[in-house]
């Protein structure tokens, strides 16, 4: 098994390296060219689908209810399993690599962004489950949610990347870098900050870092 170090990659002196085998580095980052590139396909391909598999009146409600899950597993999973904080060295581990490496260096663009080796796998995860649940409209869910997913990784990226200018802009980057820059646990949603709020996880204000 690799191990999972936390040094600087030779080839590019700002970044933590998470493996030594170099192929299952590369798999770790993406850029954000490549990610709109499969998303760009990916997402109209599983609209075709839905269209040729479960023409329905019920495509828009499950399309916005997939959207609206994926908000709440967005803030669940960040609350609870990406700031988990286990006993056991190789499960800590696992957490780095899966997001605490982030906080370690949280402005690397190549690691703003969800790689596909982890988005594709738990998308036929979450299609299998809404088949199974739903059926064949369960096509339509997963729409929702992997568009809510893609706008997530999106808005993420630009919290890191970007000024984020106007009212909302600011407001989701503010949300966001107060979770990374408080000493405090909290803000753990990105686009559906209403989480926060409903489970008191927001950071107030006038907190200090």
């Amino acid at each position: 098994m690799e191990m999972v170090i936390n040094v600087s990659d030779r080839n590019s002196p700002n970044r933590l390296r998470l493996f030594r085998n170099p192929w299952l580095e590369k798999l770790t980052v993406i850029s954000l060219g490549a990610f709109l590139a499969v998303w760009a396909v990916l997402l109209p391909g599983i609209a075709v689908t839905g269209f040729h598999v479960a023409p329905t009146v019920w495509a828009v409600p499950l399309v916005v209810a997939g959207m609206i899950v994926w908000t709440l597993t967005e803030y669940a999973l960040h609350r609870f399993v990406f700031h988990f904080e286990p006993r056991s060295p190789m499960l800590r581990q696992a957490i780095f690599v899966i997001h605490a490496n982030h906080h370690a260096d949280a402005n690397d663009p190549l690691r703003n962004l969800m790689p596909p080796i982890v988005s594709i796998p738990v998308g036929l995860a979450v299609w299998a489950l809404s088949v199974w649940v739903l059926g064949a409209q369960g096509t339509w869910f997963l729409f929702g949610f992997m568009t809510g997913y893609v706008i997530y990784d999106l808005v993420h990226f630009a919290c890191h990347q970007f000024p984020m200018k106007g009212r909302i802009a600011r407001m989701l980057k503010t949300h966001h870098m107060r979770h990374h820059h408080f000493k405090v646990e909290g803000n753990f949603a990105i686009t559906g900050m209403i989480w926060d709020r409903i489970f008191s996880t927001r950071i107030s204000p006038v907190r200090k870092a």
